[in-house]
């Protein structure tokens, strides 16, 4: 028996629901396999906010510091929007989390699973052999950058230095060469400076992986191109806030952003995992919420920031099961609530 230590902060709306499916289905893959679930659970975002005036208390933070895995459900909604700034439940809350534990690497998949191809507004042709990962840097850029007001207006500076670039660009062509060895770097070099730094760094550090193919798009090419040829990417590599839009586009092609995880990893094991979906307020409470993409991304900390790949899969195969079998909630063609969906995926993984 080993211990699986992990920070849980559910966040707001339906982050609780789909959280609490996910972690359903944890207890059943720690009792198949003989593990103990120790899970710190803290507040993080608006429920943070309510209860104890910050969206990052520094409770939360040192424990998500100290086990270095953390699952998130999701942050914010419209009842905190009357805040500005770092009181705002994102970006008081997801950002200096990104920042202080050194999250720069974002990486969200894209592939159809053949039981949405009916959710997908796109003709079949456009979805045969989709299969590709965004790798987003997720410290730098526009959303980290200087913010302010003046008498002239607003202002939010996009910077990046050649460091920041190469460690991203290692990672997507390092995950490239465990894939179809390909790389597609997006920026606007035709406009932006930092893109043109971007697309410099990117090339020099092609250099060391002779064997991946590099190719450069301009982020309002990529928007279109994802769409009409997205068999032909492997993994997209890009900087913050077009990484942002084009993971949200990307979601069109997997039939649902309730399908999609994602994990915000550093160097080593240390990682937040999260769905890609937001909060959901006018859902919230009533047992709507889809939780396949929580319970997707606890099956990605298992696998990467513990190891567990056996336990993984399972969890995996329980969720192509549950897709299969149309064991879904409402939004998916189901009739399964949250819960349920959570129940039912944890009952297959117990087998």
């Amino acid at each position: 028996m080993s211990d699986i230590r992990f920070t849980y902060v559910p966040g707001d709306g339906i982050g609780p629901e789909v959280g609490a499916a996910a972690n359903n289905v944890l207890h059943a893959m720690a009792e198949k396999y003989g593990h103990e679930l120790k899970i710190d659970k803290h507040l993080i975002g608006g429920a943070a906010i309510d209860a104890m005036g910050t969206p990052l208390p520094a409770n939360t933070l040192a424990s998500c510091q100290e086990t270095g895995a953390i699952l998130l459900g999701a942050v914010g909604g419209p009842k905190w929007d009357h805040l500005k700034g770092a009181d705002r439940p994102e970006l008081g809350s997801l950002l200096p989390l990104r920042k202080e534990l050194n999250l720069y690497t974002n990486i969200r998949p894209a592939k159809p699973h053949p039981a949405l191809m009916d959710n997908i507004p796109l003709r079949p042709e456009y979805l045969q052999g989709v299969d590709f990962i965004v790798v987003r840097e997720l410290t730098g850029g526009i959303y980290f950058g200087k913010k302010g007001r003046d008498n002239l207006g607003a202002y939010d500076e996009c910077r990046y230095s050649e460091a920041e670039v190469k460690r991203i660009a290692v990672k997507a062509f390092e995950l490239a060469r465990t894939r179809r060895k390909k790389v597609t770097s997006v920026d606007k070099s035709n406009v932006l400076e930092t893109s043109r730094l971007w697309r410099e760094v990117v090339i020099k550090t092609a250099e060391d992986y002779p064997d991946v193919e590099l190719e450069h798009l301009l982020v309002d090419a990529m928007t279109m191109h994802m769409l009409t040829r997205g068999q032909e990417f492997d993994v997209i590599l890009t900087e913050n806030m077009f990484g942002d839009i084009l993971t949200d586009e990307a979601s069109v092609l997997c039939g649902s952003m309730g399908v999609i995880p994602s994990a915000s990893l550093s160097d080593g094991k240390v990682g937040m995992y999260e769905p890609i979906h937001g909060s959901a307020p006018d859902i919230a409470g009533q047992g709507k919420a889809n939780p396949l993409a929580m319970i997707l991304s606890a099956s990605w900390m298992l696998r990467t920031s513990f190891g567990l790949d056996d336990e993984a899969n399972a969890i995996d195969a329980a969720v192509d099961a549950a897709l299969s079998g149309g064991h879904t909630t409402g939004d998916l063609g189901g009739s399964l609530s949250t819960s349920d969906v959570g129940n039912w995926i944890g009952e297959y993984v117990r087998g």
